[in-house]
């Protein structure tokens, strides 16, 4: 998947009025994700996304002040996360995290969507997959 189709289906899917609320939400949603997941997974996942796409789960997790991995992040704290990040409301932040967690669950492969899974708490990675299918669009 290229860059112009990732980012067109976030908007097509949270129904965003551009291109760039699509880039937003989608910087705000990997963003916050590499906050919390471990490096390997954050550069596993950005490996199999567009380079422009990735490069907001590298940048995050390449920087210093990275929170130790491990930490799991709960549900409540990711949405009021991408919503500072998105300058939106909690629920439509939600809505939009959900949509881009989607395409990226159809731009992957090779169980990089469980390892996500697997870094965050329950509740969470039941939200942010229950809509990828961790298939090759």
């Amino acid at each position: 998947m290229d860059h112009a189709t990732f980012i067109g289906q976030v908007q097509a899917r949270a129904r965003l009025d551009s291109r760039g609320a699509a880039e937003g939400a989608t910087r705000a949603t990997l963003e916050t994700l590499a906050e919390r997941v471990p490096a390997t997974v954050a550069n596993d996942v950005a490996g199999q996304l567009p380079r422009e796409i990735g490069e907001h789960l590298r940048r995050v997790a390449a920087a210093p002040d990275q929170p130790a991995t491990g930490v799991r992040l709960r549900y409540p704290e990711f949405l009021d996360r991408v919503a500072r990040r998105a300058h939106e409301d909690p629920a439509r932040a939600a809505d939009e995290a959900r949509c881009v967690m989607e395409v990226v669950g159809e731009a992957t492969q090779g169980g990089v969507m469980e390892k996500i899974r697997h870094s965050v708490d329950r509740e969470l990675g039941d939200f942010l997959l229950s809509g990828s299918t961790g298939r090759r669009a």
